[in-house]
């Protein structure tokens, strides 16, 4: 959007620049208004016309507000002096970090949830035991013969004290081999492969093909999915947190660049024609861009 104003007071600042040279002719002009005038209109030179364009002083740094922005969201469009795009780049921020906090905590609660739901050795109606599993196999893949696998019958101890891991594994026919206690893989496993379905608590101790799938298996698997959707929500909500940091900075540089070439000033010598002359009177011309 354009506006002009004619001010006569410009006319000191046009005294106190020094005598131009047109830029298209040799024609010399001499700084006084009235005869300038007269030898523009007379040699037809009038688009020589001096020109002066001025730029705001106070200038920002495309590249500061970038890396404002990518360190923190909304930075740099502060210091480009753009309050709204800083606000919605800072909510968002906030909006995906509280996300991804909430639902690592949910993930967390949730896996140490299905975690003890399996190591509950004490009640007999929801525990996965590595010594049921352990005696599946010595029953229907080894005859009946232990070559050692279980060490204690102390039923006291937790199951995965009470086996010898490395004989359980050599033994083991089915396509996994069962990780140590504790670790992800083993929390995985017993829910997720019919291979480790001996082991549920329900499982029918005669039962020689390890298809059937328990209600505790089942169950577990579930609890276990949730465990996962809610670490799915944090990470997706962590991409979110990178590709704000990105689409901030990149905004804000496009932001500073746009306030650079907000505001320009054009001061010039516009032609007002009389009955019997034509005479130069200084003019400035202010354009916003917005």
């Amino acid at each position: 959007m354009n506006y002009k104003f004619n001010f006569l007071i410009v006319l000191i600042l046009i005294i106190l620049i020094p005598p131009v040279k047109a830029q298209s002719s040799e024609i010399n002009l001499t700084g006084n208004l009235y005869t300038d005038s007269k030898i523009l209109f007379e040699d037809g030179n009038l688009e020589s016309l001096p020109q002066i364009k001025f730029q705001s002083e106070n200038k920002k740094s495309p590249f500061l507000a970038g890396l404002f922005s990518l360190v923190v969201p909304g930075a740099g469009e502060i210091y480009s002096e753009n309050y709204w795009r800083a606000a919605i780049f800072l909510a968002i921020e906030a909006a995906v970090i509280t996300t991804a906090v909430i639902y690592d905590n949910k993930g967390n609660d949730q896996t140490e949830k299905f975690q003890n739901y399996a190591d509950d050795y004490k009640n007999p109606d929801h525990h996965w035991s590595v010594v049921k599993y352990a005696e599946w196999i010595i029953e229907h893949k080894l005859s009946g013969n232990d070559p050692g696998i279980i060490t204690s019958d102390d039923q006291s101890l937790p199951p995965w004290e009470r086996v010898n891991w490395s004989l359980l594994n050599e033994n083991e026919t089915g396509s996994h081999k069962l990780y140590l206690h504790g670790e992800q893989q083993y929390y995985e496993m017993i829910g997720k492969y019919h291979q480790f379905s001996p082991g549920w608590n329900d499982f029918p101790t005669d039962q020689i093909s390890n298809e059937p799938i328990s209600p505790n298996f089942l169950y577990y698997a579930g609890e276990r999915g949730k465990a996962n959707d809610y670490y799915n929500v944090a990470s997706k909500a962590v991409i979110g947190i990178y590709i704000n940091h990105f689409l901030s900075a990149l905004d804000a540089v496009w932001t500073t660049i746009d306030y650079n070439n907000s505001l320009a000033v054009k001061m010039r010598m516009e032609e007002v024609y009389f009955a019997d002359r034509m005479e130069l009177v200084p003019t400035v011309k202010v354009s916003f861009n917005f």
